[in-house]
């Protein structure tokens, strides 16, 4: 090999390193940056999320999505308050004449979907949605039935829990997405609170 084509091998190769190194800095590098710069910016809005009042009382109930409530993970929340609105609609349909158990249940449900639409899914931000929000789910789940006879309890809060579960993560690619998240969850310490909205603030 001549030492022309010597210095062609090595301007080649030297074109390759770089061309390497440009794809492993916008593939791996970059992300990575805008990950940990962003984690606790997601962090804090994840325990900041709460239900409201205006959700409970239906002000702005969404449309109909129809069939494209399940075309994606994420699905539809045409009016925006983090409930996909296929569910926040069966939950209104369900429970007309009961504003608690509808806060209860839109608690339950915008957790759910809170979990489904992490702009990026992390050990922090998925620790974070269970440690805090869930967990606070879970308890107000309890609200709904009395402990005064312990099998008639669980059944009760099996039942509301599914409702809205079987209803949220209700397609194959949910129920994927719903198990590689769980595989993100580190170790966590539960909430001590519950409901977002106090349930003695409804009549029914």
């Amino acid at each position: 090999m001549n030492e022309n084509t010597k210095t062609k091998v090595k301007k080649v190769l030297k074109i390759g390193v770089v061309f390497v190194l440009a794809i492993f800095l916008i593939a791996v590098v970059l992300p990575l940056a805008y990950i940990l710069k962003t984690t606790p910016g997601q962090v804090a809005k994840i325990h900041a999320t709460k239900l409201t009042m205006d959700d409970v009382m239906g002000k702005n109930l969404p449309p109909d999505p129809g069939v494209e409530a399940d075309k994606t993970v994420a699905g539809i929340d045409a009016n925006k308050n983090g409930i996909r609105d296929d569910v926040e609609l069966a939950i209104f349909k369900e429970y007309p004449d009961s504003a608690k158990t509808r806060a209860v249940l839109l608690q339950y449900a915008l957790v759910l979907q809170m979990e489904m639409t992490l702009p990026f899914l992390s050990k922090e931000t998925a620790t974070a949605i269970v440690e805090d929000n869930e967990s606070r789910a879970d308890i107000c789940v309890w609200s709904l039935s009395s402990r005064s006879d312990m099998d008639k309890f669980t059944a009760d809060i099996e039942k509301y829990r599914n409702f809205v579960k079987q209803r949220q993560v209700n397609t194959e690619e949910r129920k994927n997405y719903v198990h590689d998240f769980y595989r993100y969850v580190g170790s966590y310490s539960s909430s001590n609170e519950g409901c977002d909205l106090d349930p003695a603030t409804f009549s029914n």
